[in-house]
């Protein structure tokens, strides 16, 4: 965008929230867990749901471009940027309660917290989405999973605004058509501000152990010292993306600071200094042998975000 649009974008969000809450050129490299890409244009973090569906309406009727970003963890912005704003569902949208069995989570808590505060309740089920390095909100619309668990199986609903913030409305997990690594959003581009979670009660000192249990095994299994976007191909039919890049032969394949893991080949990661473009190139490469060896395929579960 030009400096006229930005400075008459600014002005209109200005009306509606702070100016502190309002950051031009932005580096993303800070606000994802791969810790590489370009800037976004400006970054606006709402305060309040009210605040977001103003946001959100200015937005659309100016016709700018925009994004939701939530804890970054399932992103990668290329290194040309984003052309457009960056709407951060942030510290405001971090509430996590309990009652009764249901755990209410603002969208931008972390699954880890949720899982926690679950766990101290003693509540059962939701153990899986302890090491889940995101938000409630990203999980939501990303049907998150992990170790047999996945969110469709615990969403009782979320409150969700649209696109454009007119409708603000709560949905239940078949309303959202939650299947693998999607649901209804990616076409509606709405947006998750609250999500419920239904669980039963169980024995608070089994669930923490189960807990403890996952974490040393992914701590164990995968490369958590390291900034990645989780499994960063989805799995294909018949198939565990790991197992055929590794069959392949690309385990510690390298491109600038960016690697295959050595630890687990579904793992893309940065070894220090990683650019979008280093990133994607490994990707590029991976997808192309396995393609060729196996006939498979690999898609990204990692969304990819810039011109």
């Amino acid at each position: 965008m030009d400096n006229n649009a930005m400075n008459k974008i600014r002005i209109l969000l200005e009306g509606v929230t702070a100016g502190e809450n309002i950051i031009q050129d932005v580096p993303m490299a800070e606000h994802t867990s791969f810790k590489a890409g370009g800037h976004a244009d400006m970054m606006v973090i709402p305060q309040s749901a009210e605040e977001l569906k103003s946001i959100l309406s200015i937005l659309s009727e100016g016709e700018y471009p925009f994004m939701i970003l939530g804890n970054g963890s399932n992103i990668l912005v290329k290194d040309s940027g984003y052309k457009g704003v960056i709407v951060k569902i942030g510290e405001a949208f971090n509430d996590v309660k309990v009652e009764g069995t249901r755990v209410i989570c603002g969208s931008g808590a972390l699954l880890s917290v949720a899982a926690k505060t679950a766990a101290a309740a003693g509540l059962a089920g939701f153990e899986f989405a302890s090491g889940i390095p995101g938000s409630i909100g990203g999980a939501v619309f990303m049907n998150a999973g992990a170790y047999d668990g996945e969110m469709r199986l615990f969403l009782e609903k979320a409150r969700v605004i649209s696109r454009d913030g007119k409708e603000d409305r709560y949905m239940t997990a078949e309303e959202l058509d939650m299947g693998y690594r999607h649901t209804a959003l990616h076409e509606s581009g709405d947006i998750v501000v609250e999500a419920v979670i239904k669980l039963e009660e169980g024995d608070k000192e089994e669930i923490m152990a189960k807990i403890k249990d996952l974490t040393a095994k992914r701590n164990s299994k995968q490369p958590v010292r390291y900034p990645s976007a989780g499994s960063f191909f989805k799995r294909p039919p018949g198939h565990f993306a790991g197992k055929l890049v590794q069959d392949a032969g690309l385990k510690g394949l390298t491109v600038g600071g960016a690697q295959v893991s050595e630890l687990h080949s579904g793992f893309v990661i940065n070894i220090g200094g990683a650019t979008a473009t280093d990133i994607l190139q490994l990707m590029e490469i991976v997808q192309q042998t396995v393609m060729d060896k196996f006939g498979v395929m690999l898609e990204p579960e990692v969304r990819i975000i810039g011109e």
